[in-house]
């Protein structure tokens, strides 16, 4: 294989909204690029479903325009406290995920992105060029999510051990939104995240320990089951975890880790999407001739796209699984200044 031409500039490792996010960003560059994803469009998830605004501007600067519902800051909900905080800039946009798949779907299609149903299971490299899929090109952007398969091959994966671990299940419920709000619901084990998707439906997300019971969590929280009410239930339930995720590094050789696959800490603060579209950039925008340069140059661009994240999160979990949980609240309501001014950071 040495000294072949490789196929494509780009060979993208998983279909989901990050993996399509590089390949559209590879286009944009100029850059040839196909996207091997085994499952079919449009691919759901278990998630929140809140683009904060900054992702959503960076969706637009894809030319991707998902439909869903205005959001206009976030509420945080404990017992009778309640603290609110609306974005001082552009809005945001509740958004089901399959809705959002599917835009950056027609867009990656639009402009001449190839999509190949099939897995990365083996990878090769040389001086020239890495394997994977059948297709033989420049870089792999791996793009294949918490439980990266390419992250495993290649070595990258660190075990998170003596950790805390969390799962999610997301639910829909066919009810008009009562705010324009994200609201996140804080109980004693679990939160649960509340978002408007569309003038008729809502979406439900909770995090918790392993093994929690979804509607029993629910029910430890009056206020939102008096709006939810009877509302029927969509389609079944969206599972995921365990959240927390590691890695030793972003890059080895001609492979890249972007989006969840590249490190994940939890999904309280809900900028998975935004964050993930901040590292397409950035790995398409660091590629260069010179592997061990661009490599560097990579590792650096996902840290400063991941710095505002990475630790306001890990913060917010570390008090979150402490006796300052009950307190988080309550700190918000008494200190709006410092708990709008950590949305505005991450609404960024």
């Amino acid at each position: 294989m040495t000294g072949a031409t490789p196929d494509v500039d780009v060979l993208v490792a998983g279909g989901g909204p990050v993996g399509l996010a590089v390949a559209i960003e590879a286009r944009l560059a100029g850059l040839r690029a196909v996207v091997v994803e085994p499952r079919s469009t449009p691919i759901d998830k278990a998630c929140g479903e809140g683009l904060m605004p900054g992702a959503v501007a960076a969706l637009a600067r894809l030319g991707v325009h998902p439909t869903g519902h205005l959001l206009t800051g976030i509420r945080y909900v404990s017992g009778d406290r309640v603290a609110d905080h609306l974005f001082t800039g552009a809005t945001g946009l509740g958004v089901r995920r399959t809705a959002l798949h599917l835009a950056l779907a027609m867009r990656a299609q639009e402009l001449g992105v190839e999509v190949r149903s099939g897995k990365v299971d083996t990878i090769a490299q040389d001086a020239q060029s890495v394997t994977a899929a059948g297709v033989r090109a420049n870089w792999l952007m791996a793009c294949d999510g918490l439980h990266s398969s390419v992250r495993r091959q290649t070595g990258l994966d660190r075990p998170a051990r003596n950790v805390h671990r969390r799962f999610g299940i997301r639910r829909h419920y066919r009810v008009p939104p009562w705010s324009d709000l994200v609201e996140v619901h804080w109980g004693r084990h679990v939160e649960a995240y509340v978002t408007p998707v569309a003038d008729d439906v809502v979406g439900v997300a909770m995090l918790g320990p392993p093994n929690y019971d979804y509607d029993r969590s629910l029910a430890g929280f009056p206020a939102l089951g008096r709006h939810l009410g009877a509302a029927p239930t969509l389609g079944p339930p969206r599972g995921a975890g365990p959240l927390l995720q590691r890695t030793r590094a972003r890059t080895a050789g001609r492979v890249r880790l972007v989006g969840d696959a590249s490190g994940y800490v939890d999904a309280l603060t809900g900028e998975g999407v935004r964050v993930g579209l901040a590292q397409a950039a950035a790995a398409v925008r660091t590629l260069g001739p010179d592997v061990e340069r661009s490599s560097a140059a990579y590792e650096k661009a996902w840290t400063a796209a991941t710095r505002d994240y990475r630790l306001i999160t890990s913060g917010l979990v570390m008090a979150a699984g402490s006796p300052l949980r009950r307190s988080i609240v309550p700190i918000a309501t008494a200190a709006p200044g410092l708990y709008g001014g950590i949305v505005e950071r991450l609404a960024r």
